[in-house]
């Protein structure tokens, strides 16, 4: 593969752009990314593993055949849930780019995208200004030619939406799509009907998704709260019961949020009761100044229509 790190000129930067290349230098989770064999494609993927190693290792329980990955770009996640799967080697997956989305979009404002549509009325708000193209996304290390890492026959099947798209992972079904649209959750439907999944339901839904920060505390935690529902309502319609699994905890949600009493409430409204056990985690790869925080939601009870 052949590869070339691309230059920054720092004098050509913000004040803020250069206190986020020091910060990046000092964080001892993008050294362990940048150096670690499994090449993660984002930082995030730290935090999901953390969570899955401290939590039950729900990603590894064998009933384990469907997982479906909300806001998946540029596929951290995926890549931790494709080796606990068995579609990779969790040590030698470093053919994959390194292609961390958040940061190009910190340190170069200009390739800013609007990354997530999260309800119909933000959807209606944003609709101008959130198109999909279909241009070759942005590449800040300027691979060339991707080579997938070596083939293996894992289990199960794992789906990627985003509106952005994704470079290939093996074993993973990306859709570059919105996740609320209803053809999207056709196509998710349809990908997860196999042999041994008939009904098409996925037995763990992930969601690391969160709106661009627009410095406004109110707007940002609102649109937090939209993704949430946004996320649970999906989740109501594509998760498999714990009943269905035969465990307790069978059937599991993890989602982003950021800390607030609305995001407290919907906690106490909505996961609560329909969850056999829902924690709140604040995992130590982390940043302590980040108010983000993940709700791990167990054992789905099933809404009745």
């Amino acid at each position: 593969m052949s590869f070339r790190p691309s230059t920054i000129n720092l004098s050509s930067l913000k004040s803020s752009s250069k206190s986020w290349i020091a910060r990046q230098a000092r964080d001892p989770y993008v050294k362990k990314r940048l150096s670690d064999p499994a090449s993660y494609r984002s930082r995030s993927a730290f935090k999901l593993l953390e969570i899955n190693d401290q939590w039950d290792s729900f990603l590894a329980k064998p009933d384990v055949k469907a997982v479906v990955d909300l806001g998946a770009a540029p596929g951290g996640w995926c890549q931790v849930v494709a080796a606990k799967l068995g579609w990779l080697h969790s040590t030698t997956s470093q053919e994959e780019p390194v292609h961390d989305a958040h940061a190009i979009e910190e340190v170069c404002p200009e390739r800013k995208e609007e990354r997530r549509r999260p309800s119909n009325s933000w959807n209606k708000k944003r609709k101008q200004k959130v198109e999909v193209e279909d241009e070759e996304p942005y590449d800040p290390l300027n691979i060339d030619d991707f080579e997938p890492a070596t083939a293996l026959t894992g289990r199960g099947t794992i789906v990627a939406v985003d509106l952005l798209k994704m470079q290939p992972i093996h074993g993973v079904h990306a859709i570059q799509a919105d996740f609320l649209a209803a053809e999207t959750g056709r196509q998710i439907h349809n990908l997860l009907s196999v042999k041994g999944n008939l009904e098409g339901k996925a037995d763990i839904i992930l969601s690391d998704m969160a709106a661009n920060a627009s410095g406004n505390d109110v707007h940002d935690i609102e649109s937090s709260l939209e993704i949430c529902e946004a996320v649970f309502d999906f989740a109501s319609q594509h998760l498999r019961s714990a009943e269905r699994i035969g465990r307790r905890r069978g059937g599991v949600l993890l989602m982003k949020h950021f800390e607030h009493p609305l995001l407290q409430k919907f906690r106490v409204e909505h996961l609560l009761p329909n969850f056999h056990d829902v924690r709140y985690i604040k995992p130590d790869s982390s940043r302590s100044a980040s108010r983000e925080g993940y709700f791990l939601c167990q054992g789905w009870k099933a809404l009745e229509d």
